[in-house]
């Protein structure tokens, strides 16, 4: 029978009993993420106390601490590093601004107070002998500033232009002790004491990991605020058996993250878009659940297969490589090509997510085929045409997301993109005028400036839309141009252009013939034909005129991968 010991103690007396022992942040917690805020509520929260029931003999209740004794004999944090952590930043904080004062009876009271909290006592002068023996050690293997937030407590000093959490928190924590110091000088001393003796954890621990592991799965099921991807990590590492085995899931976990932040994405969307790929193979067409609740199903069996960490990696260097271009460090047999790069540019701009389930079903069955790149941009092209066709006529989430999930399976099953639909091409004509404004306006435009055949080059990502004709039409008192046709014409198809941002910012709202000589320098090449277009002026019937063409090439691009 698991055993525990749940207690109420101080922050003072939590800390300063480890003595020749740590607090350990195990290598499979997540990083530390308290920001600015977080600590700036704690501090007011703990001022606002100091200066109320504090005085009345009440305590303040920080919450849990759920840890367990290792084979050391130190104290290894499952759930509550966040804030052990920024109260370890917080003491220190308090102690550099005592190493500064002019030492009184006082002032040396409260550093002997707060020492033993931040540092092991030497047991005969019970003072600090040697500050880099701290009380808490980080091991979190995704965390890069463990060595900074080490040598914060160590020293005290933080550089001014670290952005880490650690670091920032410090600096936070420390201006507030000195302003606190200067404003309320006859209470700051009080405001010590009241966090060392008022300030009150109930630490939970257990004789086990797997107890402190369960503990913790079963206080953040019930809403405290980690993502998914902790919970996962958490129930990963319980079963798996041995060391060697852990430290390896370790390692591999801190190199997902990595993969991760570079990616620009969170390891819970890459878990997300493998549920996807999971559905699939189970043909499941049902409504998507959340995603904590998915992976819980049947005691967390899905993360008990020993696939699943190998598939999750290779999808992360997936996204990572069509995101931002690097390329996985092992060795791949598939590659996404300039043209691919292309069509998924125009799926980035698509108003959700969905497409991205479809692309990674894909990738999963498909990434060791040598014809990888030629059927991927095949699928890209037809994936864009069924969605940018589709919300045109029913512009909503609800509207695809059955047909997303059938294409799922059927990459899957068949390795092909099953879509039904029917193009009319009158009434998709018709359609097409009414999205001019709508969220989908930026994806239709970048997909027609790629449908240019001398469009060589790929489009910045930070790609505005141009309107030929300004906007401010009323500033230039052009060939008579009235408020009426303002509203008919101005904001067509027909009169807009993705162009790069700093070139449309130098043009700005000009006249035509004036800022083609800015478009000749674009890389765009729908940009380029106007650039040397015809006339110097831009009319209602050149927008009617290039709005026809524009929708030729959607309603043909849209037929030829459909039909």
């Amino acid at each position: 029978m698991a055993e525990l010991h749940v207690s109420k103690k101080s922050i003072g007396k939590l800390l300063s009993e480890m003595q020749n022992r740590k607090f350990i942040i195990p290598d499979f917690q997540r990083p530390y993420k308290w920001n600015v805020e977080k600590c700036e509520t704690l501090w007011k929260d703990i001022e606002d106390f100091t200066q109320t029931d504090a005085q009345n003999g009440s305590d303040y209740f920080l919450g849990t601490i759920v840890s367990y004794i290792n084979d050391d004999k130190n104290q290894e944090i499952i759930d509550g590093q966040q804030r052990i952590t920024s109260f370890f930043l917080m003491l220190r904080a308090f102690y550099r601004k005592l190493e500064v004062m002019i030492e009184d009876e006082d002032v040396a009271g409260l550093k002997n107070q707060l020492a033993p909290c931040i540092w092991d006592i030497n047991p005969i002068s019970q003072k600090v002998s040697d500050k880099t023996k701290i009380h808490i050690l980080s091991l979190v293997a995704t965390e890069e500033d463990n060595e900074t937030f080490h040598k914060i407590l160590e020293t005290g000093v933080s550089s001014d232009l670290a952005t880490d959490n650690y670091s920032v928190n410090y600096r936070f924590f420390k201006k507030q002790c000195d302003e606190y110091a200067v404003t309320n000088p006859m209470q700051w001393k009080q405001l010590c004491i009241t966090i060392l003796q008022k300030c009150i954890i109930l630490p939970i621990e257990c004789d086990t990991p797997e107890t402190a592991l369960t503990i913790f799965s079963t206080l953040n099921d019930r809403g405290l605020p980690l993502a998914d991807s902790d919970i996962f990590k958490a129930q990963i590492y319980r079963n798996l058996a041995t060391e060697e085995k852990r430290k390896e899931f370790t390692n591999t976990w801190k190199e997902l993250m990595h993969v991760c932040k570079q990616s620009g994405i969170s390891l819970d969307d890459v878990f997300r878009y493998y549920t996807h790929v999971l559905r699939a193979k189970g043909n499941d067409k049902s409504k998507e659940v959340g995603l904590r609740k998915f992976y819980a199903e049947d005691k967390y069996s899905r993360l008990k297969d020993e696939t699943l960490i190998t598939e999750i990696t290779a999808l992360a260097n997936f996204w990572r490589y069509v995101n931002v271009g690097v390329e996985p460090e092992d060795d791949i047999n598939y590659e996404v090509s300039h043209e691919a790069r292309k069509h998924l540019h125009c799926l980035s701009c698509y108003p959700n997510e969905f497409w991205k389930y479809a692309t990674s079903v894909f990738f999963l069955k498909n990434q060791n085929s040598e014809s990888f790149d030629a059927d991927f941009c095949k699928m890209l092209k037809k994936l864009i045409a069924f969605l940018f066709a589709k919300f045109i006529d029913a512009p909503s989430v609800n509207a695809i997301k059955d047909d997303i999930y059938t294409s799922c399976i059927s990459l899957q099953n068949q390795n092909e993109l099953q879509i039904r639909i029917t193009i009319n091409e009158e009434l998709l004509n018709q359609q097409i005028d009414s999205h001019s404004s709508s969220r989908l306006s930026r994806a239709l435009l970048l997909l027609d400036a790629y449908l240019n055949p001398n469009q060589i080059d790929l489009i910045p990502g930070t790609f505005d839309i141009e309107h030929i004709f300004p906007k401010k039409w009323q500033d230039t008192n052009y060939n008579g141009w009235n408020i009426n046709d303002a509203a008919l014409y101005l904001d067509r198809f027909g009169n807009k252009i993705v162009f790069e941002k700093k070139l449309n910012i130098q043009a700005g709202n000009g006249y035509f013939g004036v800022k083609k000589q800015k478009y000749g320098l674009s890389k765009i090449a729908c940009v380029l034909d106007l650039s040397v277009y015809h006339k110097n002026d831009w009319v209602k019937e050149d927008i009617e005129e290039r709005e026809a063409k524009f929708k030729e090439n959607l309603i043909t691009f849209f037929k030829d991968q459909l039909l």
